[in-house]
């Protein structure tokens, strides 16, 4: 098996100011075709912003797709072929008012690979230097601290659910105890 499929047609169905929907034809290994629906994203990053006692940083913002609040990590997404690195300090100042002197690549992440392009990059602020906090003018957010471990442990009770703060929480976990000394 090849594990291939090749675009026949491809049409713009819808063109936003974030996303883009397109309706393409693919021709199968078989032979065969089959209609693939794509919404194309700029994509994102998203941060875990950690300080050296262990405090991290969440926002809480009303998501309007949910119609209700959710507690997140500092995220954005990119400008255009903005570089991935300088979108997160952006978003980290904008939506915390930091500044990290250290910022650890975690990978990236496929957000929804099934439809999607969007990729996520995570990433690890550590070395935070803070000032003042400017999100963008339509976003209004409300900063939150709290211990790692309590981030962690709520991940894992299911009380957060964005699916980015999840997948930056726990590689970031795995990061420090791998960096620790811990098991690999």
């Amino acid at each position: 098996m090849r594990l291939f499929e090749e675009t026949v047609e491809r049409k713009t169905l819808f063109q936003g100011r974030i996303v883009t929907l397109r309706e393409d034809t693919a021709r199968l290994e078989n032979g065969k075709t089959a209609g693939r629906e794509v919404v194309e994203h700029p994509g994102g990053v998203c941060v875990l912003p950690l300080e050296a006692d262990g405090t991290v940083y969440t926002v809480r913002q009303f998501r309007y797709p949910f119609g209700r609040v959710v507690e997140e990590l500092p995220a954005g997404k990119l400008d255009g072929p903005e570089d991935h690195e300088k979108a997160a300090r952006r978003e980290l100042s904008e939506e915390i008012g930091a500044q990290a002197g250290e910022l650890i690549y975690l990978g990236e992440l496929l957000m929804s690979p099934g439809f999607c392009t969007e990729v996520l990059h995570m990433y690890l602020a550590r070395d935070l230097r803070h000032g003042a906090q400017h999100p963008d003018e339509d976003e209004f957010l409300e900063v939150l601290q709290s211990p790692f471990a309590t981030l962690v442990d709520r991940v894992m009770a299911g009380q957060l659910t964005d699916a980015k703060t999840v997948a930056v929480t726990l590689k970031a976990k795995e990061y420090l105890s791998r960096e620790a000394g811990g098991m690999k």
